[in-house]
């Protein structure tokens, strides 16, 4: 079965090399273009990109512009492919390239649909306080995100679990559920049910700008919100050290219902602890990363910082 792969961030980039190792024969790969970074301009690779030219470098590579344009239209036509596979690409794919394979093309997505089509449904997973999470593996249609389903596995979602940790599990689970869709499409066994669409939900992209901490929210949203964004972008509040105002990322907590007071005020702070009033009860920091320092246990920087900062609303 000749594929090809689509794919662009670090999720795709480990489902891609999944499927090498198990021994799928992947024609081509396409990622989107090269951006630049930071205040050098300087270009940089998409993770599919960088994972195929470390391990997979015999295989071809192509960043078009706009899959969909005539001009790599036929480069990919030349492939003859049975299957594309689309694994958060980052771009609508058009019904010129939905009508092309052979078998058709699916995508493997991070919910289980018709719950959070869009952008960020791990994201949203998290900030809602979800129990449960899953992949989707579905046909490919013009509408996003709306195609029949062909495989689904869920995960569930423990209460301190982070973006990072669900990521992980949702790329192993979607990676094995992506090898049994392939097999039971060269058995030709392959079975569709379209989805509910009347109980779609829909999730826009991440703005950094959501990553903000309110206190005057309950510690269970905070708590959400830490864990939706961790290790990035990193939920954060801005606290004062001596003369110096800083951005602090909150990187992991707990909810703590032993305490109530004026949200932003400080229940405790010691060796041990800083723990934080919220809107309704309190949340505990364990891991935290100062503007310009690496990310670090409570402990160190309690131990750095013996003097109470002062957290600014």
């Amino acid at each position: 079965m000749k594929i090809i792969f689509f794919g662009t961030p670090s999720f795709a980039a480990r489902v891609l090399t999944f499927l090498i190792e198990n021994q799928i024969q992947v024609e081509a790969i396409v990622t989107k273009p090269d951006k630049p970074q930071g205040r050098s301009g300087k270009p940089a690779f998409s993770a599919v990109k960088k994972e195929t030219l470390e391990k997979h470098p015999d295989i071809p590579l192509y960043q078009p512009e706009k899959a969909s344009d005539s001009s790599f239209v036929d480069t990919l036509k030349s492939y003859h492919a049975d299957l594309f596979i689309v694994v958060a690409y980052g771009e609508i794919v058009k019904e010129n390239l939905l009508n092309m394979p052979k078998l058709g093309c699916i995508n493997v997505h991070a919910s289980l649909l018709p719950k959070y089509r869009g952008a960020a449904p791990m994201q949203f997973a998290l900030l809602n306080g979800d129990k449960e999470s899953g992949i989707t593996i579905m046909e490919m249609a013009l509408k996003m995100d709306a195609g029949d389903i062909i495989k689904q596995k869920t995960v569930p979602i423990p209460e301190d679990m982070n973006l990072e940790e669900l990521e992980d599990q949702l790329c192993q689970a979607g990676s094995k559920a992506l090898l049994e869709v392939i097999a039971d499409f060269k058995k030709g066994s392959v079975n569709k049910t379209p989805q509910d669409h009347s109980q779609a939900t829909y999730v826009k992209k991440i703005d950094p700008s959501m990553a903000k901490i309110d206190w005057s929210h309950p510690a269970s949203v905070i708590h959400n919100r830490i864990r939706a964004f961790s290790p990035k972008p990193g939920a954060f509040c801005t606290i004062q050290i001596g003369s110096q105002t800083k951005r602090l990322k909150v990187l992991r907590s707990q909810v703590s219902c032993e305490y109530s007071g004026l949200p932003g005020s400080t229940a405790v702070y010691d060796k041990k602890q800083w723990i934080v009033n919220c809107g309704q009860n309190a949340l505990q920091l364990f891991q935290v990363q100062l503007e310009g320092k690496k990310k670090m246990s409570i402990e160190d920087f309690l131990r750095g910082h013996p003097s109470l900062p002062e957290i600014s609303l």
